[in-house]
């Protein structure tokens, strides 16, 4: 078969005319359309697969580019191509299901006594924590080891030694982690001296690969769902507060949709937003909210209930020092009412909103619990409520909190019942 002959340096060639033309003028230019199921990934940027493979056969002396209609084997024999070839081809549809597969298929190394070790579990959540605070998805090896090793030493299993080399090299075998700027296959996660020599001497530039990393970046379901089997799996017996601490995931941010990352189509814009001239808008007013799929919500607010259940009884009364004490809370708990609210505040004599929205177009709500954590409330959303900050304010501070609160602790229950009941 033609796409049979190019070799790596054709695709390389190709992969550098992608990054000179941009991604449209790259595919105008050889008759493709943007992939749908496949992407060739290299040095942290994502190109599709076929149109890369079809340009490079032009760059094989004599030869001309091939079409779409010219690959002969279809998309799947254009993977397998490149994949001989030693780069790597990920799906393009890349969701919450497929990482819960990479994810709860990790192959652990287990000691007699300690257990099954924690070191692939430790580096997965800093890199997750790592795409929710700075967005930086490759890391170099000298800030990846001086990063990683106190974290291994501080959470590990006692009698494992804190090396990063182990824990990369066996991810980039589950196809999670990502090796950019190396020479010739990544070794396996076992041996001593020769693996630690490898990172010695290609010193790479790592980090997830780039589908995982996108997708815990900005959907704070899927995120939720993976951290939480990470520390089910193999942090039960541990208080998880200072892990999620250390890794950059205990704040409100965690369970929060976050912006993408900008990619190498991103186009170039103003650093902020230019504003509209014209007549003020009222802050308060009845703000707009997208309509939204009745199961589909109901389906993601039962799946969050049974995140913030599956970790209430090792969260219950426990405390976490910084300069204060304050309650462990769920992020599992704040996106279950962010979802139930719908982006509206869930006081039913709220007076109006703030029509303006977040930096990351959401509403602008506060979570609060109204039967208080300090009285013994749990931390479930069948105590909690989603409130503007006018109303907040009232239920903090106003002469009617009291009578507000009883009707606010109300109404939380009956949304919290009326929605897990939606679709029975």
């Amino acid at each position: 078969m033609a796409q049979s002959e190019v070799t790596r340096a054709e695709v390389l060639q190709a992969l550098a005319e992608y990054d000179r033309l941009g991604r449209d003028a790259f595919l105008d230019r050889y008759g493709f359309q943007r992939a749908r199921t496949y992407l060739l990934v290299h040095e942290g940027r994502s190109y599709d697969s076929k149109a890369v493979l079809g340009a490079a056969h032009g760059f094989l002396p004599g030869r001309r580019p091939l079409r779409a209609r010219d690959l002969s084997g279809g998309a799947d024999h254009a993977v397998r191509v490149l994949r001989a070839l030693g780069f790597e081809v990920v799906r393009a549809s890349f969701g919450e299901e497929e990482l819960m597969a990479l994810v709860t298929r990790l192959k652990v190394s287990h000691h007699p006594v300690d257990g099954p070790s924690r070191y692939q579990p430790l580096t997965l959540l800093w890199a997750i924590g790592r795409a929710v605070n700075d967005g930086r998805r490759l890391l170099p090896w000298t800030s990846t080891d001086e990063r990683l090793k106190p974290l291994l030493a501080a959470h590990g299993r006692p009698h494992q030694r804190n090396r990063p080399e182990y824990p990369l090299a066996a991810l980039h075998r589950a196809r999670l982690w990502d090796m950019a700027d190396v020479e010739g296959p990544v070794p396996p996660a076992h041996g001593d001296a020769e693996l630690k020599a490898w990172f010695t001497r290609q010193r790479p530039t790592s980090g997830l690969v780039a589908p995982v990393h996108d997708l815990v970046r900005r959907s704070g379901l899927a995120r939720l769902r993976a951290v939480d089997h990470l520390l089910a799996t193999y942090f039960g017996d541990l208080d998880h507060a200072p892990l999620l601490a250390d890794v950059g995931l205990d704040g409100d941010r965690m369970a929060d949709d976050l912006d993408p990352a900008p990619g190498p189509d991103a186009p170039a814009g103003p650093a902020v937003p230019v504003m509209p001239t014209g007549p003020v808008i009222p802050i308060y007013e009845e703000a707009p909210a997208a309509p939204r799929d009745p199961l589909v919500l109901a389906a993601n607010y039962e799946r969050l209930c049974q995140l913030v259940e599956g970790g209430e009884a090792e969260r219950h009364g426990r405390r976490t020092d910084r300069t204060t004490s304050r309650p462990v809370r769920s992020a599992s708990a704040r996106r279950a009412v962010l979802e139930r609210s719908e982006g509206r505040c869930e006081n039913p004599g709220c007076p109006g909103q703030p029509v303006d929205v977040t930096d990351r177009g959401t509403a602008i709500l506060e979570i609060d619990h109204v039967d208080p954590l300090a009285d013994g409330g749990r931390d479930h959303p069948a105590g909690m409520i989603a409130l503007c900050p006018n109303c907040h304010a009232v239920k903090t501070r106003g002469r009617t909190r009291h009578r507000l609160a009883e009707r606010l602790l109300a109404v939380a229950r009956e949304r919290h019942t009326a929605l897990l009941n939606r679709d029975a």
